[in-house]
């Protein structure tokens, strides 16, 4: 698929200013920041602060501004008049997306910033962080895509924070079950195995493993997003 970046340009500002007026979305840009000045005075009591921080971070504000940028274009009946102009499919999903991925990445780098983590790799850490806003814009895309309005979509985002946030903790809790051996490959515990990765003594394998499994699921749901945003133009 050909992507005109001049189309992908137009519908990010569009977005912007839109996002701009919706101050009960633009609220959801603090929520990291918040959270990382929260755990940042717990200190030492708050293990595995960052990881948490990030996991729970991509859902309430990468996956919930996504899921209600799309409903609101299906709210006011829009989004399939997107489709009606030169606009291709791409066109529309990267300018949509756009918007949400600068957002995300600089807001988390604030909070980041603020709770004082240092990666065992930075380049590691970006690339992981970078395919994880990709992962959970995929997300969002999807949870607006069977939304009909704004409000419908800030509910669809509950069950996505239950299979991508809930992990790490059940294991924790149930981590001496075999069937919950299989969480280990969700992208929100190969987030937190990564950044648990020591400074020293590491290897190439060790910071590989944790960033194959979260690309391959940002390709798959990546995938899945373009074509539920096809066929969901078709049925409607």
């Amino acid at each position: 698929m050909s992507i005109s970046l001049k189309r992908a340009r137009a519908i990010f500002v569009k977005d912007y200013k839109e996002f701009s007026r919706n101050y009960g979305i633009s609220i959801m840009l603090l929520v990291p920041i918040l959270f990382a000045f929260l755990f940042r005075t717990a200190g030492p009591s708050f293990p595995g602060a960052i990881g948490f921080l990030l996991n729970i971070s991509f859902v309430l504000l990468t996956s919930f501004a996504q899921a209600c940028l799309i409903a609101e274009e299906k709210e006011r009946n829009t989004l399939r008049s997107l489709m009606m102009t030169p606009a291709t499919t791409m066109d529309v999903l990267v300018g949509k997306s756009t918007l949400v991925f600068v957002m995300s990445a600089i807001v988390l780098a604030i909070a980041t910033y603020i709770l004082g983590y240092e990666p065992a790799s930075i380049w590691a850490f970006a690339i992981a962080i970078i395919l994880s806003i990709i992962l959970y814009t995929a997300v969002g895309t999807i949870c607006g895509l069977f939304s009909k309005t704004v409000l419908e979509a800030s509910l669809a985002i509950i069950p996505a924070a239950m299979v991508f946030s809930a992990p790490p903790v059940a294991t924790i809790l149930f981590g001496d079950f075999p069937i919950f051996k299989m969480l280990d490959y969700t992208p929100s515990i190969q987030l937190v195995t990564l950044l648990n990765i020591p400074h020293t003594g590491f290897t190439i394998g060790d910071l590989l493993k944790p960033l194959l499994i979260i690309l391959i699921w940002t390709v798959v749901l990546t995938i899945v997003s373009v074509i539920l945003y096809q066929r969901r133009l078709k049925d409607e």
